[in-house]
């Protein structure tokens, strides 16, 4: 068991370093001395399994940093030190999910209890969180914005899960056209301006709302904007969402960037998507070239052709496989009348067109992604790079 101690006075830090040597749970331990707040980074997913968060002489200031981290990290266990068992401390930490909490002076045996416990209770299984799955084109024009848009929608409606497409298309997104009209009046910006103090009021503030589970978190208008947006912001955006979604969409256009490869790193599945014709599979063997060299295997891959259309002498999905040495996850037919209407309209297809082909595609699309079991994330560029040892 992984556990982080933090603690504002250098003496406890000691003695929490002193018990910990003695308790054969512990097969790592990590300290920082100061606040939880003044931590430099948040902890990297799966390095840190336990919190042991010292709260002496601060009443209950902690717990309002261990609230924004519990956004981030609704799994990590935490373990509270107190000298004060005040019913509001109690109360607070309760509803935050603590469900340890020592009362000084600390001993190793104390410890040791606590954190049996709270491994038993993992071994119970761990609370769930969302899938990401990030929609990319391989060349201009190839409808992925549209698929991404009604793909959330869709899984919305059948699923009945809570869904959220964020539009990292960070120069010329315009997701939120495809299925509403209605207009932002804040967007990605204004969330990575404030991420350090990201909750869910300030998440929805600049949400569109698509159905009563489905929202967009729009793209900057003005292209200039995004120059400020850092693949740290991408990171610690969809770590959020990931907490508080079950399903997580990215559209992240077709620009491969610092923050697009932190954004592929984090999804569970990658969607690209491309046409049948010479110019896309071109380009689709580029971009393919890339998810080959971060290690993206075919657990995370999964091609999407759009606008298939069947005719003698046309490409066939055998020959993308055999150029793109990943086998194509589905097909979208090509339906002229139904998409154009949609995308002018600014209404999903599923609902306006439910049973045009385009619709039914994309609900058999819907049903694939569920019943897929989720795939260990690749080990990507980012983690290739900061990895240890």
């Amino acid at each position: 068991m992984r556990v982080l101690a933090v603690s504002e006075d250098r003496r406890n830090l000691e003695d929490i370093r002193k018990f910990a040597g003695e308790i054969e749970h512990i097969t790592g331990l990590s300290c920082h001395e100061g606040s939880l707040g003044g931590l430099n980074t948040l902890p990297v997913k799966g390095e840190v399994e336990v919190l042991l968060l010292d709260c002496r002489h601060g009443g209950i200031a902690p717990l309002d940093d261990l609230e924004r981290l519990m956004a981030f990290y609704p799994n990590l266990a935490t373990v509270l030190v107190v000298d004060n068992e005040s019913p509001e401390l109690l109360l607070r930490a309760l509803r935050l999910g603590v469900r340890e909490v020592i009362k000084a002076p600390l001993s190793a045996d104390d410890i040791r209890t606590a954190l049996h416990r709270t491994l038993q209770k993992s071994l119970k299984g761990p609370r769930g969180e969302g899938r990401v799955l990030a929609v990319m084109s391989c060349k201009g024009g190839s409808g992925a914005t549209f698929l991404a848009a009604n793909l959330g929608h869709v899984l919305a409606a059948r699923t009945h899960k809570r869904v959220l497409l964020i539009d990292l298309n960070l120069q010329f997104g315009d997701a939120v056209l495809f299925v509403s009209d209605r207009r932002p009046s804040n967007c990605l910006t204004d969330i990575t301006r404030d991420i350090q103090r990201i909750d869910m009021a300030l998440l929805k503030s600049a949400l569109i709302e698509v159905s009563p589970n489905y929202s967009i978190l729009a793209a900057p208008e003005d292209p200039t904007q995004s120059v400020d947006i850092r693949p740290a912001h991408v990171e610690s955006l969809v770590r959020f969402a990931r907490a508080n979604f079950d399903y997580v969409l990215l559209d992240v256009g077709r620009s491969l960037d610092t923050c697009t490869i932190q954004a592929l790193d984090l999804a569970d599945q990658v969607y690209p998507v491309l046409q049948l014709t010479l110019p896309f599979l071109r380009d689709a063997k580029r971009l393919f070239d890339v998810y080959h060299s971060l290690d993206y295997g075919p657990g995370k891959v999964r091609p999407i052709l759009n606008r298939v259309e069947r005719s003698a002498g046309d490409l066939t999905e055998q020959d993308a496989e055999k150029l793109l040495i990943y086998k194509i996850f589905a097909t979208i037919p090509n339906h002229y009348k139904s998409v154009t209407a949609s995308v002018n309209q600014g209404i999903p297809i599923l609902q306006l067109a439910a049973g045009s082909p385009v619709a039914r595609s994309l609900e058999a699309l819907c049903d694939r992604i569920t019943e897929t079991t989720q795939a260990p994330e690749g080990k990507g560029l980012f983690s290739r790079l900061f990895s240890r040892g």
